[in-house]
């Protein structure tokens, strides 16, 4: 039986090349993974990618734009280290699409551990300015990288699935090829509630 696995775009579709995520879930529909895998455009629906967390996957991978520090357009998977779900404390906020803030409410919300989550995060051109609440249009450079984070998730699905263990690199040498664990990327929107 084929591990289950997650692919979740997060993003909002109004805050420029904050809608990478959205844009390759709908990429993907022409160009479909394999039918066992799970794949979902969730934009800034936190609660219900955290209720879908729960859903007993063996592996997620969260499609997003993220700050790194990279040229525009670079395309990292990350591994952010997972929340514990015992920690005391009043529940995480329920709303916006941080991805840290969702991956804190999965944990709180469940009894059983959260899957195993990578981020496949592309370094974003345009960001929204602070003082608007929309900015549509994703830039040409982002929307580049839409077609190479297809070809990176058609490569890296299979090997995830053959081991959701696995760590599989990415294709080109400018895009990083081993997992970061030093947390999740930064915001490209505005405040919390816009993600």
């Amino acid at each position: 039986m084929s591990a289950r696995l997650l692919v979740a775009g997060v993003g909002n579709i109004f805050l420029a090349d904050d809608a990478f995520g959205p844009e390759v879930i709908r990429a993907l529909d022409q160009d479909p993974l394999p039918a066992e895998v799970r794949v979902r455009d969730f934009g800034i629906r936190g609660m219900d990618l955290a209720y879908e967390l729960l859903d007993g996957y063996d592996t997620a991978v969260l499609v997003d734009a993220a700050v790194r520090g990279h040229e525009p357009g670079t395309l990292s998977l990350i591994e952010p280290d997972l929340p514990d779900g015992a920690t005391a404390g009043p529940p995480p906020e329920a709303h916006g699409m941080d991805p840290a803030k969702v991956l804190a409410l999965a944990a709180h919300l469940g009894d059983e551990p959260l899957p195993r989550v990578l981020v496949l995060a592309c370094e974003p051109e345009v960001r929204a300015p602070a003082d608007e609440d929309i900015a549509p249009g994703i830039s040409t450079t982002v929307r580049e990288a839409v077609g190479r984070a297809v070809a990176a998730l058609h490569t890296l699905v299979p090997v995830l699935l053959a081991d959701p263990a696995a760590t599989p690199p990415l294709s080109r040498p400018d895009e990083s090829a081993a997992l970061s664990s030093a947390g999740l990327p930064g915001k490209v929107g505005g405040g919390a509630e816009d993600r």
